[in-house]
């Protein structure tokens, strides 16, 4: 089915009125927006920060956004044109040096001027540091094939893109002020202006108190840097806003009709609103996304370096594992840290498994739908991602041929060629293991209950002839433990009507075998490893051989 006839396709367009996925309830906000105020076309709006790179969190909104410009697609039948604009605040002040430029002296002469006027650290032919950034977000965004328009705050307001809302703030600056003076402390107060005019003789963005603000001339006076007094028109890109008041400006300018952005925006989004109508605008729908945190439950920032990159998710992982991530409850605080990647994975591709076999209903609540705009490509994988991560940890595998030996008998006929989602994983697994889960493999020697399981075991996977199956192994497995009392859990029933099987037995097996805590189905995994390989490493383990 194309893409537009999912789009088109009536039942799905019914069952999705009533979905409560989030992107389709996000979506619902705007078709009743639409309907009580028509317009020709949808815009739907990201912002960036362009003092550093793209980062995670950029991707997640924007993931997100288009997740959400998708659900309205589909509500509307895609009869309405939509946009996604990206845009990059290049006229803000840079406050503060990053860290992650080559030569940080050099650019200390150019703080507080625009981004935009600072020269590009990184070498290259980019006229300026926000020019490179911007490119890097463009680059960025391609990289995974977004629908975007890309939008540059400093040519917005140079351009005279934003010059009649600009006009506005001056005739209804007491109004404005009126707004944000109650939201600032005494000493902020005796100096706050909205407008920040950038110096003629220094190039700096400044904030200072305006002396006037002559809304008939559309201009604002000040004191300059060096003690004259200035005036400069509001328009022509010779003042820009302070950041609050920025954001219902440009809401009013553009005619946003939805934007997200993260919990710390959440208290200021009233500010936001107020401004946009101030200056004759409707203020957008909006959706407040939770912030991310480490592994040990701080903010991440990125000024600590605290979080995951995307460059580093994308060293273990596919994109799609990480739209999966930013899919999952974005209004609940999650752990952003290489520990959630294989979870992701796995998640990933049992979703994608599941999609053929769903009903409309339930297509719609899986999150590989939004992923893909209702097309999700993969349809499941061969082997799951934790299953690979455990039989490079058992094979001790360096590369991807040794790996496709074991997959390649699992699965016959299954190879790099036929399968390169699954070839691709390959790499992905033997990238993860190397780095994360090897360092921290600490093999349990086995007490006496545990070495007697474990011979007991070897001896029931020698009844069983090479190439049984998952469910016959994983059986052979549970009919060792049933009889032994501390891996039986009363709270579950066996098959003979006795107590059942704890999950002790299995992280016995873990611990034991594979030197970790936990890991996927043993029975999967033994087949897949071999059960002549699997009673190897048994004896390995009886015998003080493993770690």
């Amino acid at each position: 089915m194309s893409q537009s006839s999912v789009l088109l396709d009536p039942a799905l367009v019914e069952a999705a009125r009533a979905s409560n996925a989030w992107p389709f309830e996000e979506a619902r906000k705007i078709v009743a927006r639409l309907e009580k105020h028509p317009k020709d076309t949808v815009l739907f709006e990201t912002g960036y920060g362009p003092s550093g790179l793209p980062h995670i969190g950029t991707f997640g909104e924007v993931a997100r956004t288009t997740m959400v410009r998708n659900a309205f697609r589909i509500l509307t039948q895609d009869q309405v044109p939509t946009r996604l604009l990206c845009f990059s605040d290049d006229l803000d002040g840079m406050r503060k040096i990053p860290d992650n430029v080559p030569d940080r002296a050099a650019l200390e002469p150019f703080l507080h001027k625009p981004l935009s006027a600072v020269p590009n650290p990184f070498g290259g032919d980019y006229a300026s540091f926000a020019d490179h950034n911007n490119a890097m977000l463009c680059r960025f965004l391609d990289t995974f094939g977004f629908d975007y328009e890309f939008a540059s705050a400093t040519d917005y307001y140079r351009s005279g893109r934003f010059d009649a809302v600009l006009l506005r703030a001056a005739e209804r600056y007491d109004d404005i002020m009126a707004v944000m003076l109650p939201t600032l402390g005494p000493e902020r107060q005796a100096t706050y202006s909205p407008f920040l005019p950038i110096s003629p003789t220094t190039g700096r963005v400044l904030y200072v108190p305006m002396r006037a603000v002559d809304a008939k001339a559309g201009t604002v006076t000040f004191e300059d840097e060096d003690g004259t007094e200035t005036t400069l028109p509001v328009i022509g890109g010779h003042v820009k806003l302070q950041w609050k008041p920025d954001f219902g400006m440009r809401w009013a300018a553009l005619d946003v009709d939805f934007e997200m952005f993260g919990k710390d925006h959440q208290t200021n989004a009233v500010i936001y609103d107020q401004i946009c109508a101030i200056l004759g605008g409707r203020p957008p729908e909006h959706f407040v996304y939770e912030l991310f945190l480490d592994a040990e439950g701080a903010k991440i920032s990125k000024s600590k370096g605290n979080g995951l990159t995307i460059e580093e998710w994308l060293a273990y992982a596919s994109p799609e594992s990480l739209s999966l991530y930013m899919f999952n409850k974005p209004r609940a605080a999650k752990r952003l840290h290489f520990d959630v990647i294989p979870r992701a994975v796995e998640d990933y591709y049992a979703f994608a498994g599941a999609f053929d076999r769903q009903d409309e209903k339930a297509r719609l609540q899986n999150p590989v739908f939004h992923i893909h705009g209702g097309e999700p490509p993969v349809k499941g994988i061969a082997v799951p991602f934790a299953l690979l991560l455990n039989l490079v940890s058992a094979s001790n595998a360096a590369d991807a041929k040794t790996l496709w030996g074991y997959i390649s008998r699992y699965a016959p006929g299954t190879t790099p060629e036929s399968d390169p989602e699954l070839d691709r994983l390959v790499g992905y697994a033997l990238r993860y293991f190397k780095d994360f889960v090897l360092p921290a493999k600490r093999f349990q020697s086995p007490d006496e209950v545990e070495r007697q399981a474990l011979e007991a075991l070897d001896a029931k996977l020698a009844s069983l002839p090479e190439g049984s199956s998952a469910e016959a192994i994983q059986d052979a497995i549970l009919d060792v433990a049933r009889p032994i009392p501390r891996y039986q859990d009363p709270k579950k029933t066996g098959p003979d009507g006795g107590p059942g099987v704890s999950g002790e037995w299995f992280s016995a097996l873990y611990r034991t075998l594979l030197g970790q805590e936990k890991g996927p189905r043993f029975g999967s995994f033994a087949a897949l490893y071999g059960i002549g390989n699997t009673r190897a490493l048994i004896r390995d383990a009886l015998e003080g051989r493993l770690g």
